[in-house]
């Protein structure tokens, strides 16, 4: 005897067969195994939609706000730093000790404020506790003067 919930999953199943299963009405009496044209580009498209994707993404800070040397705090979320010239960094704003949100950035070190935790800009190291693990990096891409998610 089945039950309503075998009857419901084996009605689903059977029906989501038949949509994948059933040829579409452009291939339906074609015969041709080769691909059309719009299949052709819709191939090719994933290099355009990927960079179009990476763009898309929001920006999160512009490199001429981020100073060599320091380094600013977005969104309560991410720190970016500028350890050298060109080179920024990406991390969570958020300490490893005891998970407050990280307020500043300035001589060489990202700081929280609940327990006095510093971290350093370039690697996200602890250089002084209570944190005992480093921040966890994030990446980036930087081009055309915005940085990004990667």
């Amino acid at each position: 005897m089945l039950t309503r919930r075998a009857l419901v999953t084996r009605g689903t199943l059977t029906g989501t067969a038949i949509v994948f299963l059933w040829p579409s009405r452009a291939d339906a009496g074609s015969g041709s195994t080769t691909p059309s044209r719009a299949d052709a580009e819709a191939n090719a498209a994933p290099s355009r939609a990927d960079a179009d994707a990476e763009s898309a993404k929001p920006v999160l800070a512009l490199t001429k706000n981020i100073r060599v040397g320091g380094g600013r705090i977005i969104k309560n979320k991410y720190v970016i730093t500028q350890p050298k010239k060109n080179v920024f960094r990406c991390f969570s704003a958020k300490c490893t000790h005891q998970g407050c949100t990280l307020a500043s950035v300035s001589r060489g070190t990202i700081n929280c404020p609940c327990h006095g935790s510093k971290f350093n800009i370039s690697t996200g190291a602890v250089v002084q506790g209570p944190a005992t693990r480093a921040l966890p990096r994030k990446k980036i891409k930087v081009a055309g003067g915005k940085i990004r998610l990667a």
